[in-house]
């Protein structure tokens, strides 16, 4: 066959025009429907950073917590003033110009709900309506109109910009006199998604969508209607001259407040307590706007009444040995003890220090001197408040054992706390029963279908393990007293304990309120497994307000050095993690939605050192009321917070 140099000049060229229009759309797949061709739907046009997850490109934002006190905007106008720029390209091919109308969704991908029901995936899962998801700021702009289109067989490229902020379906249970508080619906952390709808006039004008989906504020009879359910499993899936495209592209956001950036004060006694105030710790406008934590004063109930030996050591540091607690358990007299409470800050900014130079929090827990006796408790919360996330805390946090194992009677705490008990953060009806109205009460305490009570806790002290069942009540003798006889006061703990003179007990607790409502709710010790792990949670009636297990570790592993705490808090499982570094973390907890209710309102994290009655840990051998008073400052240092 002879060279034929017109073929193949013909085919190179058409090798050519194949790679320029791959080039034109980046490779993105061309989707036709009967009136258009769409193609290169881009979100994040002009942010750039990213990271790589499972061998995938992410985007990744950091929350700018600068002015984020009303509610975080994502990006903030610090990071993109005008909001994140998207573009997609549309090519006409009817045989008119004309504009045709689109709409861009988000919704957080990594704490969710499934949009449709797990049985039946043509009906809405029961609680994809809580998903956080967002369209435009406004969301009664609906879709927006774009300019014709003309017919001339080429693609035309489409621009804008969108931002996620804080209750984007304007829901009014979040206002306040008029006032949309964004802040009480923050966006969440974690992955978001983008959905690009395209779709001719006459379905927006003829409402064959439905207001409730082009304007995501507005109800459907007496619900909210996930849009991402309605696309891409309703009614919308199967529309006609409709096209519903998901990015590629996802985007990360994380919370990563600024250790240094103060402490906001928020005291009673305002003039009081202005005489105290620092640089970095008082009320400023600066702090009042920017601010990442605020001084924790403790409620203190009357049940936490001590009766303390009047005894001034520094149990660390001494050695307190067991000998030295026998003791004073035993030959102080009642009229001698010191009647008090756990106390709280007098005044403001002499428990936290926020170091601006070293970018950290210091918590103290003051010394006591005769006569002015203290146990008082340090802590600092967060100001920001999310539903879900995983809490990363990085802490170098107190020793809690004498080398001879006697506590000192802290308890180290990392703990997720409601933000409100007000109507706007309450949480999801209990179906079954209700939950108990008060976190106080008792039994007799009436039902109620909601609560805005919620609380996921560290709480990290020389204690013992309620489960497996056998391993409680310990068996251990108390002191007589009997000072006519030293065999009869200065015991020894028995071999079981004794060989667990280094261990302190992490427990780990959710407070579910006694909702009755998961299938597998139980009493006593009740086995759960993950990943081959068995966990035991343990609830001591049907009325008893939390759930808790508990995991032994040595107190010089994790107490004095900078180590790793992690609540992953989702809307199905809460997961406790401690290690040595982030990617080192073992669980130590672990409970679902099938044993506990799992709360979906927002939360604050509180990290503390305080001073528990024992009471509250049945079978410690340790009692609070004969552990002296601190001789030193009991200090412990804060260097990282994540929240992803």
């Amino acid at each position: 066959m002879p060279f034929n140099k017109n073929k193949l000049f013909n085919f190179a060229y058409l090798l050519l025009l194949l790679v320029l229009l791959n080039a034109c759309n980046n490779g993105s797949p061309i989707i036709k429907s009967s009136q258009f061709e769409i193609t290169d739907f881009v979100p994040l046009n002009n942010w750039d950073k990213e990271i790589t997850i499972d061998s995938s490109k992410v985007k990744y934002l950091e929350l700018d917590y600068t002015d984020a006190i009303n509610g975080f905007e994502v990006p903030s106008v610090r990071q993109a003033e005008n909001g994140f720029q998207y573009s997609f390209k549309i090519k006409n091919i009817t045989n008119a110009a004309q504009s045709f109308c689109y709409k861009i969704y988000y919704q957080n991908e990594t704490y969710k709900q499934p949009e449709a029901d797990v049985k039946n995936n043509t009906a809405e899962h029961q609680w994809a309506n809580e998903n956080f998801y967002g369209s435009w700021e406004k969301p009664e702009l609906g879709f927006i109109k774009t300019a014709p289109i003309p017919a001339d067989g080429k693609f035309h490229e489409v621009t804008g910009t969108i931002k996620i902020t804080g209750n984007p379906r304007n829901e009014k249970r979040y206002f306040q006199e008029a006032v949309n508080c964004r802040w009480r619906r923050n966006p969440r952390v974690g992955l978001y998604s983008f959905l690009l709808v395209l779709t001719d006039s006459k379905n927006i004008e003829n409402k064959i969508i439905p207001d409730y989906i082009q304007n995501i504020s507005l109800l459907n009879k007496d619900n909210y209607t996930n849009p991402y359910f309605y696309f891409l499993y309703g009614d919308g899936k199967s529309l006609k001259n409709t096209t519903v495209i998901k990015a590629d592209k996802v985007l990360k956001i994380v919370g990563k407040p600024d250790m240094g950036s103060g402490v906001y004060i928020d005291f009673p006694d305002n003039e009081k307590a202005a005489k105290d105030f620092t640089e970095n710790c008082g009320r400023t406008p600066e702090l009042v706007k920017n601010a990442c934590f605020q001084q924790f004063l403790h409620y203190v109930d009357k049940s936490s009444k001590f009766n303390n030996i009047p005894v001034i050591k520094d149990v660390i540091k001494d050695d307190y040995s067991l000998m030295d607690y026998n003791w004073n358990k035993s030959f102080f007299t009642k009229e001698e003890l010191i009647k008090t409470w756990p106390q709280v800050a007098d005044c403001p900014c002499k428990n936290v220090v926020s170091d601006k130079e070293q970018k950290k929090l210091t918590l103290i827990n003051p010394k006591s001197t005769y006569g002015d006796w203290k146990k008082q408790n340090a802590g600092v919360i967060t100001r920001h408040g999310f539903t879900y996330g995983t809490y990363t805390v990085k802490a170098n946090l107190t020793r809690l054992l004498s080398k001879s194992g006697v506590w000192n009677g802290i308890v180290n705490t990392i703990w997720l706390f409601t933000q409100s008990g007000e109507e706007w953060n309450r949480r999801r009806i209990c179906a079954k029963e209700g939950y108990m109205e008060t976190y106080w009460g008792g039994s007799n305490d009436k039902r109620v279908p909601y609560t805005g009570y919620s609380e996921i806790d560290f709480e990290i002290l020389k204690t013992v393990p309620y489960c497996p069942p056998h391993a409680f009540p310990p068996a251990y003798l108390p002191s007589s007293q009997n000072q006519k006889n030293i065999f009869s006061w200065n015991n020894a703990l028995p071999d079981e304990l004794n060989d667990q003179k280094e261990d302190i007990v992490v427990a780990c607790t959710n407070w579910d309120m006694a909702c009755w409502e998961p299938e597998n709710y139980g009493v006593g010790c009740q086995p759960i497994e993950y990943k081959g792990q068995t966990f035991y949670s343990h609830r001591w009636d049907h009325w008893y307000r939390a759930i808790t297990q508990k995991a032994l570790e040595k107190d010089k592993d994790i107490f004095g050095i900078p180590y790793y705490f992690q609540i992953e808090w989702n809307p199905t499982e809460i997961i406790w993690r401690i290690g040595p570094s982030k990617d080192k973390l073992h669980v130590v907890g672990y409970v679902n939605s099938t044993v506990t209710s799992i709360p979906n309102n927002q939360m604050l994290l509180i990290i503390t050192q305080e001073f528990h009655n024992t009471k509250w840990w049945v079978g410690g051998p340790f009692q609070q009321d004969f552990i002296p008073f601190p001789e030193n400052e009991i200090k412990g240092d804060i260097y990282e917070i994540i929240i992803e």
